[in-house]
């Protein structure tokens, strides 16, 4: 999921700003706050540049849509099952590393708050708060996510099976939720962004990235970062091509979510998933193929798209990379590797940096 994601998909009252969920036990409420960053004025301002980049997305060539659009109920349900798919490596191998080295992580920064961007079901979190846990140390989580039902979901089940920890959770965009960061109570911080996710970034938004993540830390702090390595062509592409079609499912259901959206009349039987390697810019490409010449309509956008034979909307790039480019990338930003772990077949890196 990309860091420029809408906030306006997140499911919460603009009103319930740091107050404990209800529905919880009091026990629960008091270890729990919930923060919902965007006012209506800005959702509403989030919205109208999501319609924005659908509209120049799909009259430009070739045709690209935000990668955004994958997550709606559905297709965070399928994306669930490409994470337990045999050819999709990341998930797997990303969490035998955090396996074998959370402790290392959790010593070499002492006592330390863990923000963690995109944190979903949080499956991941646990096997870092059980090793700061192990130490002895202070719990508190800071997740963000613009899904406030997932995130509200995942907090109360971490809550329950760690009886010291504090969950304070910020329902918004990557990027405002950074802005917003309130100020740690423990003595440090550690910044999370665990997956393959940086690799839906193009060069220039990583770089943007990198630089809000620095304003949000202080000189000291931590950045814990997942990245995707380069591999084989053969290796990459069985990966967003699984035998069992559900990363085409998960494509096509792109179209479907617009349909819903914006009144759109997308036949998704006129599409067909296609994702491959490009090897000049070092990232896989998804792509959804029109299979016949066809007319659409996004109603409540005022659009109507013509789609040619065989012509393409791009849907997400992921791209690859080497951990000596990337450590360059992050040391121009004051972010020194301190220490990165790979998996034997070198196939996924995990970067553990400090601000300077």
């Amino acid at each position: 999921m990309s860091i420029f994601e809408s906030a306006s998909h997140a499911a919460t009252s603009p009103s319930a700003r740091a107050k404990p969920v209800g529905a919880a036990s009091s026990h629960l409420a008091r270890r729990l706050q919930i923060e919902q960053l965007m006012q209506a004025t800005e959702t509403l301002e989030q919205d109208v540049l999501g319609r924005a980049d659908v509209i120049h997305g799909l009259t430009q060539r070739p045709k690209t849509l935000p990668a955004h659009y994958f997550y709606d109920d559905r297709g965070s349900e399928l994306f669930e099952q490409i994470c337990a798919l045999p050819e999709y490596y990341p998930t797997r191998t990303e969490t035998a590393i955090l396996q074998s080295c959370a402790l290392a992580i959790a010593t070499a920064t002492g006592p330390c708050e863990l923000v963690e961007l995109g944190s979903g079901s949080a499956t991941k979190t646990r096997i870092l708060l059980d090793a700061y846990d192990q130490l002895g140390y202070a719990l508190r989580y800071m997740p963000i996510d613009v899904s406030g039902g997932m995130l509200e979901r995942s907090a109360l089940d971490l809550l329950v099976s760690y009886p010291k920890l504090q969950v304070h959770g910020l329902v918004g965009s990557y990027e405002l939720a950074l802005n917003r960061l309130p100020s740690t109570r423990l003595p440090s911080r550690m910044i999370c962004f665990l997956g393959s996710t940086l690799g839906n970034l193009k060069p220039q938004e990583c770089q943007q990235f990198f630089r809000q993540i620095t304003a949000a830390l202080q000189p000291g702090e931590y950045f814990l970062l997942g990245i995707d390595l380069q591999k084989s062509q053969q290796q990459l592409e069985a990966a967003y091509n699984d035998a069992a079609g559900v990363t085409a499912e998960f494509n096509l259901n792109m179209l479907g979510h617009l349909n819903l959206r914006y009144g759109g009349n997308f036949d998704l039987s006129q599409f067909e998933h296609w994702a491959f390697y490009n090897q000049s810019e070092q990232q896989i490409e998804m792509h959804l193929k029109s299979l016949s010449a066809q007319t659409v309509q996004l109603k409540t956008l005022d659009l109507t798209v013509e789609l040619e034979p065989g012509e393409t909307i791009q849907t997400e790039i992921s791209r690859k990379f080497s951990l000596n480019d990337i450590q360059q990338e992050l040391q121009t930003q004051g972010l020194m590797s301190l220490q990165v772990w790979t998996d034997p077949q070198d196939w996924f890196g995990l970067l553990l940096c400090q601000l300077q």
